[in-house]
């Protein structure tokens, strides 16, 4: 058609314009000089050549991106995870054929020209001119320039269109820089560049990423018609696609053969019988990614994820940490341990279903040290039915949700306060089973008042009672009034103290009365790192989830530190300590209580039901445990949970017995240490 044609004659001409204007640049190239300002040649040519002397020399190929490696604390594998799909190999580990292939479609006189090859760019413009159809006239190495900027770019589509058009200016640029790469790389590194760096389709980046997505096999063992048929992708990854495209894809392989043959590479004899061997996958899909992981690790491998991308250690702003990242090749050891894990994902799948409309979610940490031991849930990690990827063990941040009200878990962390400020726990109040809010004051000043009133669980729940009493049994009145005389400001300084500065949503604390019954909402890893910092003594350390990580080429990266501080007297901690233990020996948490060793802990119920919580620990390790409905609004009373009809929601026979079945699997085998208990007055 007329319209067609017009169009063929309009492209091939700026076509052969290009090519024209490259053409005269690098007629007037001498091989590592700088290009003079040649007189005569026209405006055009003499603005290409100011254009190649103005750019500047420094052209550095970046490290590709390439597979992370995330590790337990045992060294076993986690999870592979990338952002592209890339394994680097040395030349000798490429087979030769391979290379071969490569030279002998693309630039078959790659080990006679240079940086530059004016032949081909001739050769180009008389195909280009005469119709015959369009060509390049790019070098290997050029070839291999673009690559580096097309990588640069990552998934910035604008960036990567930029890499890729078709225009002088880019032209130019890669000349320039193709003969710095020509100056200090043999052809051989060239070529290995060149083979680790190109895309190959279906998410393969790299020979040896695709020789193991197609065939199965690893880049040093390709056959003669694997290497082909490799070769041939590499100027039309999804266009010869031999999984989406068969026919096209076996058309360029052959391709490819007949020019190894026209050049000598192999025997007509061996290129007849490569074609007609058919095309033969041996397909592996892409394993990668958090959702791998066997032991429902997936929700710590995506927090170390959000920690790489989110801590400065890693980089002082987003765009560094996340350039790190999607660069890849780090070896991330972490202080997940596996045994832990292990018996923690057992318990919350047995006690919870992953159909079940409710969920569970458990975090363990190590006292005095912050590492986090264990993370998990009773939905696996993923995107199919009864499946999640917000993490409920933290907050929106790091990829979780927006947190629980944690119920009476909180209470402690008033009852710190109130030590520390000189209150005792002989401290008794009347208590009774409802009363008024005490008015308090903000930590600015200001009065705070409620028109509601506080109640216990029970009518029969009914004073007076000391610290320790009202503690195992969990008073509301009671700790309504210990918190009016901690003062209320005290509270929220001592919840910071505690790493807790914000609620798992973003928003800020809730400093208000009902802070004691647990109505700010938090996550599984704050809670047990408070309880964690008890078990040490009144030590708070940061949660940690990684010990060490190392890139590419083996230098160690600075990783976050737990910073660990003293946030109450030791003699504070250990009295909270003595009171939780009488929590799970005669309290409300005595069925998630530990038979064969010390352990101390707190239940926590919230509204209506709606969520449950058990918070305890040992020397060795502390956890946090909640059950509830994610939706956050619908009480778990007559829900089915775990095959068994749940009638009354409590925290500690509900989230008790999950936190008590994964704490007991995690130390078996352990000889028991005991806690730090201290009389009482």
């Amino acid at each position: 058609m007329p319209t067609s044609n017009t169009g063929s004659f309009v492209h091939k001409t700026r076509l052969t314009a290009l090519f024209i204007s490259i053409t005269t640049v690098a007629g007037v190239l001498t091989a590592g000089l700088a290009l003079p300002a040649v007189a005569g040649i026209g405006l055009g040519a003499k603005g290409a050549v100011e254009d190649f002397n103005s750019l500047p020399d420094d052209f550095t190929a970046p490290p590709l991106s390439q597979a992370s490696t995330i590790y337990d604390a045992d060294g076993g594998v986690i999870a592979t995870v990338y952002d592209r799909d890339r394994t680097v190999v040395p030349s000798d580990q490429i087979a030769p054929i391979m290379k071969s292939a490569l030279v002998d479609i693309e630039d078959n006189r790659f080990y006679q020209h240079g940086a530059i090859d004016p032949k081909g760019i001739a050769r180009a413009i008389g195909n280009n001119a005469s119709g015959s159809g369009t060509q390049g006239a790019s070098t290997l190495t050029q070839q291999y320039v673009k690559n580096v900027f097309v990588d640069q770019a990552g998934d910035d589509q604008a960036a990567v269109l930029a890499a890729q058009a078709q225009t002088v200016g880019r032209k130019i640029k890669e000349m320039k820089y193709a003969i710095q790469v020509e100056q200090t790389l043999t052809k051989d590194q060239i070529i290995t560049n060149y083979l680790n760096i190109t895309f190959m389709g279906e998410q393969a980046y790299g020979v040896e990423a695709a020789s193991e997505r197609y065939f199965s096999v690893h880049a040093k063992d390709l056959s003669l018609p694997q290497a082909a048929l490799l070769a041939g992708l590499v100027q039309s990854p999804s266009g010869y696609d031999p999984i989406a495209n068969p026919k096209a894809a076996k058309e360029r392989r052959d391709t490819v053969l007949k020019k190894m043959a026209q050049y000598g590479t192999v025997t007509q004899a061996q290129a007849d019988q490569a074609i007609a061997t058919p095309v033969t996958l041996n397909v592996s899909r892409p394993q990668q990614g958090c959702i791998t992981a066997q032991q429902g690790e997936g929700f710590f491998c995506d927090y170390v994820k959000n920690v790489v991308t989110s801590d400065p250690a890693f980089g002082a702003s987003t765009a560094e940490r996340q350039a790190l990242w999607s660069r890849g090749g780090l070896q991330i050891h972490t202080t997940l341990d596996p045994k832990a894990q292990a018996a923690l994902q057992t318990s919350v799948t047995k006690h919870v279903y992953a159909s079940d409309k409710a969920a569970t979610a458990m975090s363990v940490v190590q006292p005095g040290t912050g590492k986090i031991l264990a993370m998990g849930q009773s939905r696996p990690y993923g995107v199919n039915a009864n499946q999640t990827q917000i993490n409920l063990n933290v907050g929106k941040s790091m990829g979780g949700g927006l947190g629980f009200p944690t119920g009476s878990t909180f209470k402690p962390i008033v009852a710190a306060a109130a030590l520390e400020n000189g209150i005792t726990p002989s401290q008794t109040y009347p208590s009774p089973y409802s009363m008024p809010w005490p008015a308090m004051r903000s930590c600015s000043g200001q009065k705070v008042t409620s028109t509601d009133t506080v109640h216990n669980d029970s009518t029969s729940l009914v004073g007076p009672f000391s610290m320790a009493p009202a503690m195992a049994q969990s008073v509301n009145t009671y700790f309504a009034s210990l918190e009016a005389d901690a003062g209320l400001c005290n509270v929220a300084q001592m919840t910071n103290k505690l790493g807790i500065t914000q609620q798992a949503g973003g928003e800020p604390l809730s400093v208000v009365q009902s802070m004691t019954l647990g109505s700010n909402d938090l996550t599984p890893l704050e809670m047990a790192n408070v309880y964690a910092t008890f078990a040490a003594h009144g030590t708070y350390c940061a949660p940690t989830a990684i010990d060490s990580v190392t890139t590419s080429d083996g230098k160690p990266i600075a990783v976050p530190q737990a910073g660990c501080t003293q946030a109450m007297s030791t003699t504070t901690a250990d009295e909270i300590t003595t009171m939780l233990m009488g929590v799970v020996q005669d309290g409300t948490g005595s069925t998630a209580g530990l038979t064969d060793r010390d352990s101390a802990g707190k239940t926590g119920t919230t509204n209506n039901g709606n969520q449950v919580w058990f918070i305890g620990y040992t020397p060795e390790a502390a956890g946090a445990t909640v059950v509830g409905n994610t939706d956050g609004t619908s009480s778990l009373d007559g829900q089915r949970i775990g095959g068994q009809r749940v009638d009354q929601a409590f925290g500690g026979t509900l989230a008790g017995p999950i936190w008590r079945d994964a704490i007991s699997g995690l130390l078996k085998g352990t000889p028991p240490s005991p806690l730090t208990s201290v009389p009482l007055p």
